[in-house]
């Protein structure tokens, strides 16, 4: 599954109509619109898991920069495009273990 991002839509939105008009140029999984917690309207941005990179990409040339209930749309691929996190590498912030980084107590 491919992870897009559309940026530019309305406060408005609804899923279905998102689904639809997206799932004109390719096969999508799931979506996510990303809403305000206190109002319930769209932040003006989604999320989409599409089945495969090619419809993906079909997708993103066909839609990006296309109107949509009055937007112009911005669509792109997430930079994460195979959904898993890269791991970042250790790093170990005491390299000598018998280093005491607390000043002891003086004893009165």
């Amino acid at each position: 599954m491919v992870k897009i991002f559309i940026g530019g839509l309305p406060d408005n939105i609804q899923e279905m109509d998102l689904a639809i008009w997206v799932s004109l140029h390719g096969r999508v999984e799931t979506i996510k619109v990303v809403r305000d917690r206190a109002t319930g309207k769209c932040k003006g941005y989604a999320f989409l898991e599409i089945y495969s990179l090619a419809d993906a990409k079909n997708i993103v040339s066909t839609l990006n920069g296309e109107t949509f209930k009055g937007n112009v749309i911005t669509v792109k691929i997430s930079e994460d495009e195979s959904g898993a996190k890269t791991p970042k590498p250790k790093t170990n912030p005491n390299p000598n273990p018998n280093f005491k980084s607390k000043r002891p107590r003086l004893q009165r």
